[in-house]
């Protein structure tokens, strides 16, 4: 109970204690704005995401006078002895809205939660059955549909969240059942339950298992008969391989007793996935210090995420495996990589998990399920994730750790500001002097002193941009009698040689035909007004606006300022044809 001593209960009807003593809550509007606050764990709700939360989109003209006679009603219901001109002590107005800011588990969710934590601990070390006791009593606290009766579409939607995870745990903690010989004391509530949520093949899976596990050989294939004809005729769709399994091994009597469960617990893998350093990085000495320091703080209290972003072509790669070298060692449990590309995360999170040492079998079906997995694996360990060429913010979330310990370096070209606690840097087009020397680290000193101005026409034919430079002086420094000046004779007379030398090229290419467009009408501007942006577009400003901000979030233009958009002279190179420095 909180110092203010309230209580309150969600899972089922709602209710509320003061000092043990039941609350009359009112009206069940009046009850859709208490459930909003709750379940809000403090913070402030507005008043226009309270008429959201009870009335939808069908919000009567009096919904804000209405809101704040529940409001004065539910603050004389929490604090039956506050004074009449004393400020509320629970529930608070704040700027432009309300918050119940209550202390201590006071909500029954958060005292369930607290269970299966504690449950997820046992399991994880080896207690079976404390972890089977501990989500007993989480699930316990269930007194039936959660805020039955309470109106509204927010009441609607954390019931259906709530009804979820009570399901998810209930199969959890079946598993544990099997496990420890309990198949005949859970055969009722397992058979309520697939009756309830008959296209889940997880739980009808588990109710085969008891079956067998009983000796009840032909209604375990009865319920694989009767799976598969609901999921054809509902979804359209076969079992899926880890039941059509199941019914294979019953079939052959391969079905292990209690106490065989399969374990999809890692063994402690260390893997080491970061590709080689380049051996002639060059330059990036500041930003490179900064996020090897941001890197290094996962020991914190979160998880530390640091994100490189930029065109194609500026280098992200080469500094994220630089940088990841540079402190791996801070990292003993390992390091993993991936190239996202148009990688889907599911695929990515299998490799992850195969890399930590789960089984392949115990690798499982759905990308939800492989995350949290991924989490569970990585929680207790020091692992460094480097993921390179990702394409936005969704594709990375599901990919990251949970607790802190771990480090994450995200390179990508859009500013991935979104995912949480991140530090951002957006990598620019290096300077003449740091491409020279990328470039003479590759070609030799000699050849470089010998053409010196030849080198410098090359790299400033590169746009100075990190990655063309390398590719072309990889291509000299495999032909060691060519002159320099020979090489950038060819460049003048095929231009496409330098952006074949790019991924620069490439990036173009995926853009959609309206940001085509855009970019090679605004290519040739260093800076222009919004309105001037809108007149070559031949598009309304608002339209206009969201293709330049589209193209400045992939590192395409520049925003020198708010409304105004130029292009970078690396990129003018590409889209209009070179231009000799």
């Amino acid at each position: 109970m909180g110092a203010s001593g309230l209580r309150f209960a969600v899972l089922g009807s709602l209710r509320g204690w003061h000092h043990d003593r039941p609350i009359d809550l009112g009206p069940p509007k009046r009850q859709a704005v208490l459930a909003a606050l709750l379940l809000r764990g403090g913070h402030t709700a507005t008043t226009s995401e309270l008429v959201d939360a009870v009335w939808g989109e069908r919000a009567p003209a009096q919904a804000l006078t209405a809101l704040r006679t529940y409001v004065l009603g539910l603050r004389a219901a929490l604090e039956p002895d506050r004074p009449a001109r004393a400020p509320a002590k629970v529930l608070l107005s704040v700027g432009g809205g309300y918050s119940l800011p209550l202390r201590g588990h006071v909500l029954d969710t958060d005292r369930a939660e607290t269970h299966f934590a504690a449950a997820e601990r046992a399991r994880r070390a080896g207690e079976p059955a404390k972890a089977r006791d501990l989500l007993d009593s989480g699930l316990s606290l269930w007194a039936g549909d959660p805020l039955a009766g309470v109106p509204g579409p927010y009441a609607a939607r954390q019931r259906g969240r709530l009804a979820e995870r009570r399901v998810a745990l209930l199969q959890t903690r079946f598993e544990l059942d099997l496990e420890l010989g309990g198949h005949a004391r859970i055969l009722p509530e397992l058979r309520a339950l697939t009756l309830e949520q008959p296209l889940r093949e997880e739980l009808r899976g588990q109710l085969m298992t008891a079956l067998y596990r009983c000796g009840d050989l032909g209604e375990a294939l009865e319920v694989y008969a009767d799976t598969r004809r609901t999921l054809v005729r509902e979804l359209g769709v076969e079992p899926g391989p880890r039941l059509a399994e199941l019914h294979r091994r019953i079939l052959t009597g391969d079905l292990p007793g209690p106490g065989a469960r399969r374990k999809v617990t890692a063994r402690r893998a260390r893997p080491a996935l970061l590709p080689a350093e380049p051996p002639d990085f060059t330059g990036r000495t500041g930003i490179a210090a900064h996020l090897a320091e941001r890197l290094g703080s996962g020991a914190g209290t979160a998880v530390a995420i640091a994100a490189i972003s930029g065109m194609a072509g500026v280098g992200k790669t080469a500094l994220a495996v630089h940088v990841a070298h540079r402190v791996r060692e801070r990292f003993p449990d390992g390091q993993l990589h991936a190239d996202l590309g148009a990688a889907e995360p599911g695929v990515v999170l299998r490799e992850f998990l195969l890399a930590l040492g789960v089984p392949a079998a115990g690798v499982p079906a759905t990308a939800p399920q492989r995350s949290a997995l991924l989490r569970t694996t990585l929680a207790g360990r020091r692992v460094l994730m480097v993921l390179d060429n990702a394409r936005d913010a969704e594709q990375v979330r599901p990919l990251l750790p949970g607790t802190p310990g771990c480090a994450v370096l995200i390179a990508g070209r859009v500013p991935l500001t979104t995912l949480p606690g991140v530090t951002t840097c957006r990598l620019e087009v290096p300077g003449p002097v740091e491409s020279l020397g990328l470039f003479r680290r590759i070609v030799g000193r000699d050849r470089v002193s010998a053409e010196p101005g030849a080198a410098i026409a090359l790299v400033a034919a590169c746009g100075h941009l990190p990655l063309t430079v390398r590719k072309v002086a990889e291509r000299l420094a495999a032909r060691p009698s060519v002159r320099l000046a020979s090489v950038l004779g060819e460049l003048d007379e095929n231009p496409g040689l330098v952006a074949d030398c790019t991924g620069f090229r490439m990036g173009i290419e995926q853009l959609s035909a309206e940001q085509a467009r855009a970019l090679r009408l605004l290519a040739p501007a260093a800076d222009l007004p919004l309105a001037s942006v809108a007149r070559l577009l031949g598009r309304p400003e608002e339209v206009a606006e969201e293709l330049a901000e589209s193209l400045v979030n992939l590192n395409l233009l520049t925003s020198p300022a708010p409304g105004r958009y130029g292009c970078k002279d690396v990129v003018r190179r590409f889209v209009t044809g070179p231009a000799r420095p």
